[in-house]
């Protein structure tokens, strides 16, 4: 047997990483404004940016085809403006299963804001704290279980991801192939059980740790008396 090729579980790994920075980052407010704020359309908003966890994979893909493709008005501006190509590009991958991914953070980091009682926040505020300093110093330290469980769970996530990654980033070797895109490629076109074999248990052994991660931190959770 041939040397295993190990770029597609990298280029994974890259991808994962890049897009939960990208989760996190818009995740994060949006989280803390579903969880305190109280407005018209809360209700809608919160099942529009939840829909990608119900959505089938390719459809998602082909969604996020339409908006990023080139001859959409986005993909267009991107391209024309910036010189940045989406579609089938690896970059493509990070928006797929960011999106894919989001409503794995965005769930329980609203359900971690929410466990935050108020009244601690407002007594910080009380004694002359800022709102930052009141989030940077309260609400993190006491939400931070919750919001790290979201973390794993959505790099997971996109670790994993095989359609929107496959309808957005295409399955290039060396380019846009991910290690779900080179099971799939081994297992089913070019009858490899071994090499398949071998990138499943890589990812079943990074998601078996993240889950038992993720329910370590929850079961450490405090409970609000």
């Amino acid at each position: 047997m041939s040397e295993l090729d190990l770029s597609p579980f990298w280029l994974s790994l890259r991808i994962a990483s890049l897009a939960t920075l990208l989760v996190v980052a818009t995740g994060l407010p949006l989280a803390l404004v579903l969880a305190r704020g109280n407005f018209v359309g809360k209700g809608i908003l919160s099942g529009v940016v939840l829909l990608p966890l119900v959505m089938p994979p390719t459809v998602l893909g082909y969604v996020l085809l339409l908006i990023l493709g080139r001859r959409s008005w986005l993909g267009g501006l991107l391209e024309h403006a910036l010189g940045w190509t989406v579609v089938f590009h690896w970059s493509g991958g990070v928006i797929a299963s960011a999106v894919a991914a989001f409503p794995l953070f965005l769930l329980p980091a609203r359900s971690a804001f929410e466990g935050v009682e108020p009244r601690l926040e407002q007594m910080a505020r009380l004694l002359g704290r800022t709102n930052w300093s009141v989030f940077a110093s309260v609400t993190l330290p006491l939400a931070w279980r919750g919001l790290a469980s979201g973390v794993i769970l959505a790099f997971v996530r996109a670790l994993g991801d095989f359609g929107a990654t496959l309808m957005v980033a295409g399955d290039m070797p060396g380019r846009t192939r991910t290690v779900s895109m080179a099971i799939y490629d081994a297992a089913v076109l070019r009858d490899d059980p071994k090499t398949a074999l071998v990138f499943t248990a890589m990812v079943s052994t990074v998601s078996v740790v993240a889950l038992v991660i993720t329910q370590t931190l929850w079961a450490r959770r405090p409970r609000t008396p």
